[in-house]
This record gives structure tokens, C-alpha cells and sequence, in this order.
């Protein structure tokens, strides 16, 4: 049985699902991008009051240019961005719009991936300027491609973005994340694009040592498989979010159980792997309503990483529907 709160959350994100379909079915193609709406809300736990949100949806595709991809389906996305994470989300988008020039203009291609960059750039609580963060995270891009080049794709723009909020050198940066890469691959994790994501987001986080959040990636994937849980690649940055928490067995649990309620769902039993990372999202945030956790460094970084795993999880959407990525 799941706990009040968490199945709340899920009854939450399963109505904001069906309002978003029942309404916007006719202009969004694929319904994983109102499982990826829905989540955004229920996350950040902001009810969806959709004339408003429909409102702002199409104040942002009467602002851009005829080829812009915010003219698609994309501007819903946005428009849940900016809806659920500001209070005045029309100032904002004028704000997000010249952040996503910036990163043109820094060298990142127009497209869908940088404008999540943006979003992500926009929301950060950096000192640093917006200039000085594009220039870091053009840097750290180019040093993900060149030890990954066949690996590092404009889906890694949002990543490279989140990583420019750290401290460290590039040069550290690419060679922690490279230890966290070929260290997994040691132990049996597969090599290729979802062991990067996880590397990247390993480290995002500061306040564990690299070896402990190694060992924690491998005792919790072992947890999950005990669990009756078939880990597949892709949920491999599920893990490395798991891996913050000192006992994540609790979560897990409380995981597997939702997702199975989700995967018995006949409105989401066909996507199975997107449920895993819907529901490790929403499993997560509430866990950040403790006041504990709040006053440690690992707050905001799991707030980053929950940033960089709906990142992915558009990643996943985008990739698998017929978005063009390749206009503005």
C-alpha cells in the first residue's frame, strides 16, 4: 500500500493526464508528452488550471517565428515549464527566449535540447552571469565530445548546462565523470548513452565522495533487482538519484509499488519505462518536503538532478516521436 501523500501524487499526475489528453489531443501527437506535462505539475505539486495554461501555451506560439519549434507541440512543454516554476511565467518566456539566443550564439544548435538547456539556465541559482554559464557549458559540452564523441549528442546540452553550476575546473569535471563512466562499466553496467547520463549526473552532486556514490549506484541497482525490478539502461540516471539517499531501500519499495499501480493502468501499461522515471520523480519530491534534508547541501542538488532527469525523460520523448528538432 502506498502512503496517502505519494498516492495522492499519483491520482494527481493521472488527472492532470487525462484533462491535458482530453483537451489537447488533437494538437499533440503522442500522449507521452502529457505524461511528461502531467509530471512537471504533480512534482512540483502546482494544480494545472488549464484555460490558464492554454492561454500561455498559445501566448508563446504567437511570440515566435514562423519556424520556430515552439510553434509545435513543443510549446506546451514550455509553457509547463515556465507555468509551474514561476509566478509571472509571460515576463519570464522573454527572459528564457533571450537565454536560448545566448546558447545559439555560444555555439549549441537550434532545437528542442537547448531550449530545455535554457529552461534549466534560466531556473539555476548560479552568482555567475548568463554570459559566463553559456561559455562553461559550450566548454564542457566540447569536453564531453571529446571523450565521448559518438556518444555526445545535442540530447547532453541540458546536462552540459546543469554541470556549469559546479565549481571545479572542466578538466576535473571531465575527468570525474570519466572515473564515475569506466568504473560502472567495470561492474557490469552497459557502456554507451544512458552510463554518460548517469556519470554526468553523479556529478552534479558535491557533497559525497565519487567512490561512495559509485558503491551506493551498485548496491541500489542490486536492491532494485531483488526487488523484482528489471533494470534496464535507461533507468540508469533513475539510479544515480537513488544513490543521494543514505537508505534508499524505503524509497524503493514505495517505487515499485507505484509503478506496478501505473504499468496495471490501461492508460500507461504501454509505457512501462517511462513510468519508472515518472514515478522516482514524483517519489522523490516528496521526500524533499523533509525539513531535514532541506537544510543539508543535498537539497538543491537533487533539485538539479530531478531538473536533469526530466531532461531525460523529454529526451526519451522526443526521440521516440515525430518532434523536427532541427528548427528554431
Amino acid at each position: 500500500m502506498l502512503s496517502e501523500t505519494i498516492q495522492q501524487k499519483v491520482d494527481q499526475y493521472r488527472g492532470f493526464y487525462i484533462s491535458l489528453k482530453n483537451e489537447l489531443k488533437w494538437k499533440v501527437a503522442d500522449p507521452k508528452q502529457f505524461m511528461a506535462i502531467a509530471s512537471m505539475y504533480a512534482v512540483k505539486g502546482k494544480s494545472l488550471k488549464l484555460p490558464q495554461y492554454i492561454q500561455l501555451s498559445d501566448y508563446i506560439k504567437n511570440q515566435v517565428g514562423m519556424f520556430s519549434t515552439l510553434k509545435s507541440s513543443q510549446r506546451f512543454t514550455i509553457a509547463a515549464m515556465l507555468d509551474t516554476r514561476y509566478e509571472n511565467p509571460r515576463e519570464m518566456f522573454h527572459e528564457f527566449l533571450d537565454v536560448y539566443d545566448q546558447l545559439v550564439q555560444g555555439g549549441f544548435t537550434r532545437g528542442v535540447f537547448t531550449y530545455i538547456a535554457a529552461s534549466a539556465m534560466l531556473s539555476n541559482e548560479s552568482s555567475r552571469s548568463h554570459k559566463e554559464m553559456v561559455r562553461r557549458s559550450v566548454e564542457i559540452y566540447q569536453g564531453m565530445k571529446k571523450k565521448h564523441l559518438f556518444l555526445t549528442s545535442s540530447g547532453d546540452v541540458p546536462l552540459a548546462v546543469l554541470l556549469a553550476e559546479t565549481s571545479e575546473s572542466v578538466d576535473d569535471l571531465m575527468y570525474e565523470i570519466e572515473h564515475f563512466y569506466t568504473t560502472l562499466a567495470q561492474h557490469g553496467f552497459k557502456k554507451g548513452n544512458d552510463l554518460q547520463f548517469l556519470s554526468h549526473i553523479l556529478a552534479i552532486d558535491k557533497n559525497l565522495h565519487g567512490d561512495t556514490l559509485i558503491e551506493r549506484c551498485l548496491a541500489v541497482k542490486e536492491i532494485c533487482e531483488s526487488a523484482g525490478m528489471k533494470v534496464k539502461a535507461m533507468h540508469y540516471p533513475v539510479l544515480g538519484l537513488l544513490a543521494l539517499f543514505e537508505k534508499p531501500e524505503a524509497e524503493i519499495e514505495i517505487i515499485h509499488e507505484a509503478v506496478k499501480q501505473l504499468n496495471a493502468d490501461k492508460l500507461f501499461k504501454w509505457q512501462k519505462d517511462i513510468n519508472v522515471m515518472l514515478v522516482v520523480n514524483l517519489v522523490i519530491s516528496e521526500k524533499l518536503k523533509d525539513s531535514r534534508l532541506v537544510e543539508t547541501g543535498i537539497y538543491t542538488t537533487i533539485e538539479t538532478i530531478i531538473q536533469a532527469q526530466q531532461a531525460a525523460m523529454m529526451a526519451v520523448i522526443v526521440s521516440t516521436s515525430a518532434v523536427a528538432t532541427t528548427t528554431t
